[in-house]
């Protein structure tokens, strides 16, 4: 058995009480702008190393791959929706989709730095 698998999560709980303060990832205005947008049937999917992109969460993504900014640059002129899925094996060059992840994250692309 691996030490995360002995890890006893119950002993987080009691940092969680009815005093505890979140900050939300996104506003409520945000979140109904979200579901009231229509996702694409056919979405281009971008693989990621050593990044899971979860939804509602904002963060800045490096691509280097030629196939990858190729993806970026032709969603960004476009509707900027995107798939991000991450890859199993992250020395994989040109995965497969055999080789991502089976869940993944719908994504927009807010801004594009080159």
């Amino acid at each position: 058995m691996s030490k995360q698998d002995q890890f006893d999560f119950s002993q987080t709980l009691p940092i969680i009480n009815e005093d505890t303060e979140f900050f939300p990832l996104m506003s409520q205005q945000d979140e109904d702008d979200m579901n009231n947008e229509e996702t694409p049937e056919i979405l281009a999917i971008l693989p990621l190393r050593n990044t899971v992109l979860f939804p509602g969460v904002v963060i800045p993504i490096t691509v280097g791959r030629d196939k990858s900014i190729k993806l970026i640059k032709e969603a960004y002129k476009g509707d900027k929706i995107i798939g991000v899925v991450s890859q199993r094996d992250v020395s994989i060059e040109d995965p497969t989709f055999e080789e991502l992840n089976s869940v993944g994250t719908v994504a927009q692309i807010i801004k594009m730095l080159q």
